[in-house]
């Protein structure tokens, strides 16, 4: 098989080695077939699933997908896609060297940092900022590095679990800290706080629940009423913001998100939130707070584990000068779509339909928030429905089709039709999506 016209030309592309690898995982399949009673392929046919095989599996990843879902910062697709300005500045500090840890006026070392803490303080009103690669890191840096041995009090009703199985009381412990629950699953008042607190107690942590929701008989102790008895007692007062949003979200109709500026003015000693959910950014965590504590946080072994590569330390600058700029709704791809008008949503749908033809109707649907932010939130859209009659294995089948497409299209299914939401879909895209839906319809 290896003097095979076809895999001779594959073996010189990759490796002999590679190659020779994946022909013998076929021709085991083979055997494994012809002893079940199937006919023996070919040898072309097995030189052409072996180059199938190693196109599959060699390519480039992650690819390109459209979002067709409606699922804003959707987790499975990479969450929140980046602003135009944020792909340049990635692919400028990419392409060559960069001052990424040089002070240019000073003509020495600087630290990688300087580039982001600046915009997050005057963004959040904190007086230092640290960054690491994602909000689950923040949350164990900053607990290792300031309770360690000790005890830090939470309410029942935020011990929670984040995507992955990722569980606070899990990062507690990983951290070195003790976790000390009060209240119920339910209600929570600042007094369980302050009944808990001892000699061993080095924090109080908030949790705000971003991926879940709990309605009815609740109480939850704010900020502001904990912050006065952390003082008192000497602890610090932690808060795991967790989404990061820098917008105010009612103003899109949207239940309010706390912010990094109004946990900070609340007196949070250390806030930790997310870079690539509300913010819109790359994939990253962010701790805002006071000097002493993050520069603690900063010389702790773990932050040079956890830190933030260059790429991302690019995009993150440059879309928090989307808000700086007072731009980021324009700019910034999620906000963009969370702002996006009925009329213009209705527009685009109207125009998809006409070019998919008579099988394809607008209907009025529902575009999700996604990424553990906002639960049970959504905003009004237009779907665009794809009957899938005459097609063997109806909606489910039409779906596979648009996976299998050379740029994936990912789509959901609405009373058996196959649904697609404009407002996750950029302009730039619409070309190809249409040609990809309609190919799938042909297949």
């Amino acid at each position: 098989m290896l003097a095979h016209p076809e895999l001779v030309r594959l073996a010189e592309h990759y490796s002999r080695a590679a190659v020779t690898d994946l022909v013998r995982r076929e021709l085991a399949s083979v055997r494994q077939a012809a002893a079940a009673g199937e006919a023996l392929p070919s040898p072309d046919r097995i030189a052409e699933r072996v180059a199938r095989a190693a196109s599959e599996r060699w390519a480039a990843g992650p690819r390109r997908v459209i979002n067709a879902t409606g699922v804003i910062i959707h987790t499975n697709l990479g969450r929140a896609p980046l602003s135009h300005e944020a792909l340049d500045a990635v692919r400028e500090a990419a392409q060559g060297y960069s001052n990424l840890e040089y002070d240019l006026e000073a003509g020495e070392r600087g630290h990688r940092y300087q580039h982001v803490a600046g915009l997050l303080c005057q963004l959040t009103g904190a007086e230092a900022a640290l960054m690491v690669n994602n909000n689950a890191s923040a949350v164990m840096l900053t607990l290792a590095a300031t309770s360690v041995g000790k005890e830090v009090v939470i309410s029942r009703g935020e011990a929670v679990e984040i995507g992955g199985g990722f569980r606070i009381p899990d990062v507690l412990r990983q951290s070195g800290a003790k976790l000390v629950e009060v209240g119920t699953t339910n209600r929570t008042y600042d007094r369980d706080y302050q009944a808990a607190t001892t000699p061993k107690t080095a924090a109080f942590l908030k949790v705000h629940a971003s991926n879940f929701r709990v309605t009815g008989f609740t109480h939850s102790a704010s900020l502001e009423e904990l912050a006065p008895i952390a003082r008192q007692a000497n602890v610090l007062l932690l808060h795991d913001l967790g989404s990061g949003s820098l917008i105010s979200t009612e103003k899109y109709g949207l239940a309010h998100e706390p912010t990094p500026q109004e946990s900070v003015a609340a007196g949070a000693d250390l806030t930790c939130f997310s870079t690539d959910k509300l913010l819109g950014g790359p994939q990253g965590g962010i701790v805002v707070g006071k000097k002493d504590l993050v520069d603690r946080l900063a010389r702790h072994p773990l932050a040079r584990a956890l830190r933030m590569d260059k790429l991302d330390i690019a995009a993150l600058s440059t879309t928090l000068l989307h808000y700086l700029r007072n731009e980021a709704v324009e700019k910034v791809p999620i906000w963009r779509m969370i702002a996006m008008p009925m009329a213009e949503l209705d527009a685009r749908a109207r125009r998809w339909q006409a070019a998919l033809g008579e099988g394809a109707t607008v209907i009025p649907g529902e575009s999700t928030i996604g990424g553990g932010s906002l639960p049970g939130e959504t905003l009004p859209t237009r779907l665009v429905a794809l009957t899938a009659a005459g097609i063997p294995g109806g909606a489910q089948e039409l779906l596979r089709r648009l996976r299998s497409q050379p740029t994936p299209v990912i789509a959901r299914v609405v009373d058996d039709k196959v649904a697609l939401d404009p407002r996750t879909v950029s302009p730039d895209e619409e070309l190809p999506l249409l040609q990809q839906v309609q190919q799938a319809l042909r297949q």
